[in-house]
């Protein structure tokens, strides 16, 4: 299982939310490329990057800083944040250094896109499903729908999706344990690996999430706070 550090860009900043409150920040650099720096030097295989203010605003905010990290690190990245259409996933795409791109709110919008992408990009588009009570939230969080995150998750089924980055937006932030029995039934309900992410606080969570068979887990405030060391949680997941 890998451990993917987590480096959520507001501004130009490395910060870290609550839920996904834009308000509820807690800044931790003002050189994301640093931060990457430190988590490279510490082992990671793939580091995961989310632009949030195009989360929010529906277009690439962030493309400087991003662009800096890819080139400040020889580790694989994956961009998340507001990809909604193709134009967006392209220019990520080109980037070196840039793995996959992780789809959101398109995915659910405009399905047909993301099988072109997939097809056009195979290995290199993964699928974001941020669930709140099981449904999933779209738009930066602020709408949740009517669509259940397994069903979301089905309808990628056989098109070469690299990975479903499973997010619990009631964990994210909190430090209070993923929701392991939801990833679960995700990893179990559909045949694309399943990355968990939210509120990975401590190595229990990681053997936790290593034994439901997620394939990785990404990791944000607990490794900002210094509530999980990074070379001790990839240790576990390889154990």
């Amino acid at each position: 299982m890998l451990i993917i550090p987590a480096i959520d860009i507001k501004e130009g900043r490395c910060v870290r939310l609550c839920q996904g409150v834009m308000s509820e920040e807690t800044e931790y650099s003002k050189d994301p490329s640093g931060v990457a720096k430190r988590w490279a030097h510490e082992g990671a295989e793939l580091i995961h990057i989310v632009d949030l203010d195009a989360a929010m605003e529906g277009m690439p905010k962030n493309l400087l800083a991003i662009e800096k990290i890819a080139s400040a690190v020889n580790v694989p990245l994956q961009i998340g944040g507001g990809i909604r259409n193709e134009k967006t996933a392209e220019r990520y795409l080109e980037i070196k250094g840039v793995a996959r791109v992780i789809i959101g709110t398109l995915a659910l919008s405009e399905p047909h896109v993301v099988e072109s992408l997939a097809k056009r990009y195979p290995g290199r588009i993964a699928i974001g499903i941020d669930a709140k009570d099981g449904f999933v939230a779209i738009r930066g969080w602020v709408e949740v729908t009517k669509t259940k995150a397994a069903d979301l998750a089905k309808r990628f089924e056989h098109m070469g999706i690299a990975a479903i980055i499973y997010t619990d937006i009631s964990r994210d932030g909190m430090l209070e344990g993923p929701n392991v029995p939801a990833t679960k039934k995700l990893v179990d309900t559909v045949n694309i690996p399943v990355i968990a992410s939210g509120g990975v606080s401590k190595i229990d969570d990681i053997a936790a999430l290593k034994k439901i068979k997620a394939i990785g887990a990404i990791v944000g405030k607990a490794l900002y706070s210094g509530a999980i060391d990074l070379r001790e949680a990839i240790k576990t997941a390889r154990d």
